[in-house]
């Protein structure tokens, strides 16, 4: 079956994502002029130090559109903040900074310092989600620090350094923390070649250093919880009887199966047409009930809750008539070409809440894996998100706009939300919902092509309030390796799908059911 690729929507979406970069500043000497580096860079002769280049890998100082972190994010305190500590923590070092939006840049930059010499290694800070630099400096064959901006890069990042693990590429090491004195101790392993040591001695190194700051796992032990499953007969019946409406273009009728669930294209026209026509007095009523139940209402008129109430109001009256348990639409797409006139977010947050499947930016594979948790679970949704990896705290981050606040099924307890604005261009209505912790939850992806369940479970251990990047940030702590958690993304995409539960017995059985291999990503 075709279906929409992974890499698409939120921070990785193809509509409008890059479009405003063409006419971004360009090479090396403007982009060098945007970081106003401090007076410490300024050496002009040889100083027998190690050099490094530190090469910014985004879109401009300025986030002129939607993105991580977001529109209008000003990376230039980021980008002096860590010129600044690098210098001031390592003298023995002398740091070149500057940006590159794409492999254009990045080729220049590469050509002139391979013509001019004195460079000893390059750290590569992935601050936009996308854009390819890393990928050049690699083939310099000099050691190369390729380092997370969490909540900024981090799609990009795991994507393109799982590529790097799965190819043993000999020259790049990486680091993912939020901790400043992580990037200063895998800073220092670049002295390794310095001192007649290889590249692949640095990268020995970096990971030496990460496995030693990273903390030892801590207590899993988790709060009860009373998770009653299907049957797996049962479970693969439901399946079967089952249907999820695709909303990307113009498309209408049959695009095949996932696991029994029938997949169905539908036009944004007919989401449209339903939005216009919503009751008037349905939609003050689920309006009402948003603003009466959200903890804070922020950022987002009256007006705006109630166009997004009728898009919720459009999902369900279009999912009736196609008798489907679960609708997932290309939500930026859609939007920012015109094809529809409100964010769908919070009306997947309420089909969530009611055990039904709202799922984002028409990836149906994730919405797919959505159904077959909620089926299985008797109810419980499932949580769609981009995830960040941070090692200085030993956490998974799970940060998405949509989030249910009734993780465990609709006769469970409700948890606080907000209601905000999309995080990425500070538009429509979104939800934060700050999950419970305490318990364990299973995160997983469905994948028909190869008969794959991709799977790991995580203690949930806090709620991230980070303004950037997307709104709901569920931080939980992995079951296994953290450095194994690194090596799949480039295999399977950013998106994970995460449920309330230890969920390791069933799934496993019903993977013996049918044939599939569970791959354990921790």
């Amino acid at each position: 079956m075709k279906t929409t690729p992974i890499l698409q929507g939120c921070a990785c979406c193809p509509m409008n994502r890059r479009n405003f970069l063409t006419k971004t500043g360009a090479a090396t000497a403007g982009a060098l002029g945007l970081l106003a580096s401090p007076s410490w860079l300024a050496a002009a002769e040889p100083t027998g130090k190690t050099r490094i280049r530190i090469l910014y890998s985004l879109h401009g100082a300025q986030q002129a559109g939607p993105d991580w972190p977001n529109k209008g994010f000003d990376f230039q305190p980021v980008m002096d903040r860590i010129n600044t500590e690098l210098g001031r923590r390592l003298k023995r070092f002398e740091f070149v900074p500057s940006l590159a939006t794409g492999p254009e840049q990045a080729k220049k930059i590469l050509d002139e310092d391979t013509k001019a010499g004195g460079i000893d290694g390059y750290l590569v800070y992935q601050m936009n989600c996308w854009n390819r630099v890393v990928q050049t400096m690699a083939t310099s064959g000099k050691p190369v620090l390729y380092a997370d901006f969490q909540f900024g890069g981090s799609g990009g990042f795991l994507v393109y350094n799982a590529g790097f693990l799965r190819s043993k590429a000999p020259n790049v090491g990486f680091v993912a923390s939020s901790e400043i004195k992580d990037l200063v101790q895998a800073v220092e392993c670049f002295e390794v070649v310095k001192k007649g040591g290889s590249p692949a001695d640095f990268v020995a190194a970096t990971a030496q250093v990460r496995l030693k700051r990273t903390p030892k796992a801590g207590r899993l032990g988790c709060k009860q919880d009373d998770l009653k499953c299907l049957s797996i007969d049962e479970c693969l019946k439901r399946l079967k009887e089952s249907k999820i409406l695709a909303v990307r273009g113009q498309e209408s009728g049959p695009a095949g199966e996932i696991l029994g669930i029938k997949v169905v294209h539908v036009p944004f026209a007919e989401v449209n047409d339903a939005w216009k026509n919503a009751d008037k007095d349905e939609t003050r009523a689920v309006a009402d009930l948003w603003q009466k139940t959200a903890k804070k209402v922020e950022g987002v008129s009256r007006e705006t809750l109630e166009t997004s109430a009728a898009m919720y109001l459009a999902e369900k009256a279009v999912m009736k008539k196609h008798g489907a348990q679960g609708i997932t639409i290309n939500c930026l797409g859609g939007f920012y070409g015109g094809h529809i006139h409100a964010y769908p977010c919070l009306g997947f947050h309420q089909l969530n809440n009611e055990a039904l499947v709202g799922g984002c930016e028409c990836d149906v594979r994730s919405a797919a894996t959505m159904l077959i948790g909620t089926t299985l679970t008797q109810g419980r949704p499932g949580y769609i998100s981009d995830p960040v990896i941070d090692t200085s705290k030993r956490q998974i981050i799970y940060a998405h706009c949509v989030a249910a606040n009734k993780a465990f099924g609709p006769q469970g307890a409700a948890n606080p939300f907000h209601i905000l604005t999309h995080s990425e261009d500070r538009q429509g209505a979104s939800v934060r919902s700050f999950l419970p912790t305490g318990y364990m939850t299973t995160t997983l992806e469905f994948e028909q092509s190869r008969k794959e369940i991709l799977f790991h479970r995580g203690k949930a251990v806090a709620n991230d309030p980070d303004d950037r990047a997307c709104r709901t940030k569920l931080c939980a702590e992995p079951v296994g390796d953290i450095e194994k958690l690194f090596a799949e993304w480039d295999q399977w995409g950013w998106h994970r799908v995460t449920f309330y539960g230890d969920l390791k017995e069933p799934i496993h059985a019903l993977a013996d059911a049918i044939g599939w291999k569970v791959r354990e990503e921790a």
